[in-house]
């Protein structure tokens, strides 16, 4: 299972013009959220993640990452 942190006093709305990991570039305003992974956890997430699998990552690993950062948005985006 990941461990993944968002740092929530770091989550920002603004004006971003930048590239996706793709290369294309993207101009937005945004709710920039910070997803943190700790270093120890980065050789097992690689491990076990195939870019060239659709079912990869495991549903039940993409639902921790998703609930993270869905968490952090939903919360920042009530905040006055």
């Amino acid at each position: 299972m990941p461990d993944v942190k968002i740092d929530f006093q770091a989550v920002e709305v603004a004006g971003r013009s930048t590239q996706e990991t793709d290369g294309a570039w993207w101009s937005d305003d945004v709710f920039a959220i910070p997803v943190c992974i700790p270093l120890a956890e980065v050789g097992p997430w690689l491990a076990a993640y195939d870019p060239t699998n659709q079912y990869s990552p495991s549903a039940a690993d993409s639902r921790t990452i998703a609930r993270a950062v869905l968490d952090a948005l939903k919360k920042a985006a009530e905040e006055p």
